[in-house]
């Protein structure tokens, strides 16, 4: 039986989006730590370096860096490798721009820090129109 999770947040850009989590406790920097061609974060040394977050739901602190994020991840949106949703635990203006632009379904400031509720695998549900996180948990929590 899965444990299923529902947290408030506030919405940064509106839309709802479903699917598989990826999560890191690592700031990215979508300018340079995203390859728009394939979706995958090359940030050397970054804790999903390899990994790809298109189509997921992206689960991370905070963006960092240049200010030229929202244009490489509109060029990651236009080929379909950009994920579904972001979750932060707290936006700032790079990656708020850059989902909005691209009306990306994009929440912060959940009730519990987002960081210790979601796992990589688990299944998340956010409706940033209604400010709410669902989680489904991939396995039972012990």
């Amino acid at each position: 039986m899965s444990q299923r999770i529902v947290l408030r947040a506030k919405p940064v850009s509106k839309g709802r989006a479903e699917g598989e989590a990826i999560v890191t406790r690592m700031p990215i920097s979508i300018t340079g730590g995203l390859n728009p061609y394939n979706g995958k974060i090359v940030e050397r040394g970054h804790e999903l370096e390899g990994q790809c977050v298109a189509g997921k739901i992206l689960v991370f602190p905070h963006g960092k860096g240049s200010t030229t994020g929202p244009w490489q991840f509109y060029v990651a949106y236009k080929r379909g490798n950009a994920p579904k949703a972001i979750i932060n635990v707290k936006a700032e203006t790079v990656v708020a721009v850059s989902a909005i632009i691209t009306s990306t379904p994009m929440v912060h400031l959940l009730e519990k820090n987002p960081l210790e509720i979601i796992e990589t695998g688990d299944y998340v549900v956010v409706d940033a129109n209604n400010g709410v996180v669902e989680v489904i948990k991939k396995k039972a929590q012990k």
